[in-house]
């Protein structure tokens, strides 16, 4: 697959430095004194300090869960959703979702959680059970 590049609103770049870098572990790419780039599990992400944050609304339904819309996230093997999990936990993340199973025992089985970054911006990530079954039907 091809990598992907989103860029999204930030309140501040000392907050989102801490949590992609430190926390989550990307590597920082260009910056300047307005916008940060990161290394996102082999992404580009683009944070752009401005005021006018959006709301995160719940209208998402997902296997019963409501999920916050827009997100972005990143699918990711078991062993690094693992070590993410941990890396958040460690740093008292709080989940929006925690981490759970979804579809367990059926084709697409999957580890999701969800988290915010300090800025608002819902953050999913996954792990399938079995690569294979991303867009399985």
């Amino acid at each position: 697959m091809h990598p992907f590049h989103s860029a999204f609103k930030v309140k501040d770049l000392q907050s989102t430095r801490r949590f992609y870098v430190e926390i989550l572990g990307c590597a920082e790419g260009r910056s300047t004194d307005r916008w940060l780039d990161f290394d996102f599990f082999g992404h580009q992400l683009s944070a752009h300090v401005n005021a006018n944050l959006l709301e995160p609304d719940f209208c998402g339904q997902v296997d019963g869960v409501a999920v916050p819309i827009p997100h972005f996230g990143c699918v990711l093997d078991v062993e690094t959703f693992e070590q993410v999990e941990a890396r958040l936990r460690a740093a008292d993340v709080e989940f929006v979702i925690a981490p759970q199973t979804r579809y367990e025992g059926q084709v697409g089985e999957q580890r999701i959680m969800f988290v915010l970054d300090p800025s608002g911006n819902p953050i999913e990530f996954k792990a399938f059970k079995n690569p294979d079954e991303m867009f399985a039907r």
